[in-house]
């Protein structure tokens, strides 16, 4: 099983150390530290972790800023640390897309599960992104697909079940998919109209 990469950003030393043991001790992978807000967002950048555990106060930047920076371009989990809990930090934390947060001291038992959680709904929200990149690009393909059919079906003075089989046929015998097949009639029939208007 792949370890997940943890990030732990908080401006007091002892804490990170102890953060940092309690996740040694479950097999977590800390790939590295920060004190501030600005280094999380470099550190981000440049470990790519899969969850980040953030304290909200902080010098230079705070959490929840650095965390609406860090969304912007990673798909880590981000587990807020809190000294406080009140209404205004959970409103802020789901307006950047926190994933949970937990208030210290931190302990062991609160600790371990906020990350499971957090980790897991990254999984999720990778998967779904995964889906729907997958069904954007069926659908980009059926697109294509239709129009080439169309052309053909003109070319050929055809029905449209003729010219599917027509070009299943092609995609089989020089083994590629019908996108992509379709794609090269498409170029092939804007190079013919292009040539034809000269």
């Amino acid at each position: 099983m792949i370890q997940s990469k943890i990030l732990v950003v908080d401006d007091e030393p002892i804490t990170r150390i102890d953060i940092k043991e309690i996740l040694q001790g479950k097999g977590y992978v800390v790939v590295g530290e920060a004190k501030n807000g600005e280094e999380a967002i470099e550190k981000a950048y440049a470990l790519e972790p899969d969850l980040i555990i953030m304290d909200v106060k902080m010098p230079k930047t705070d959490g929840i800023k650095a965390s609406s920076i860090i969304k912007g371009f990673s798909s880590s989990s981000i587990l807020l640390l809190t000294a406080f809990s009140h209404d205004e930090l959970i409103e802020q934390a789901k307006e950047v897309g926190i994933n949970a947060y937990i208030v210290k001291p931190i302990t062991e038992k609160d600790l371990i599960p906020a990350v499971e959680i957090a980790l897991f709904q990254r999984e999720q929200s990778l998967h779904l992104h995964n889906k729907i990149g997958k069904l954007e690009q069926q659908m980009k393909d059926r697109k294509l697909i239709e129009k080439a059919k169309g052309i053909l079906m003109a070319q050929l003075e055809c029905t449209e079940e003729q010219a599917y089989r027509y070009m299943q046929k092609e995609s089989m015998e020089n083994h590629i998919s019908l996108a992509k097949l379709a794609e090269s009639m498409l170029e092939k029939s804007k190079e013919t109209s292009k040539a034809t208007a000269l």
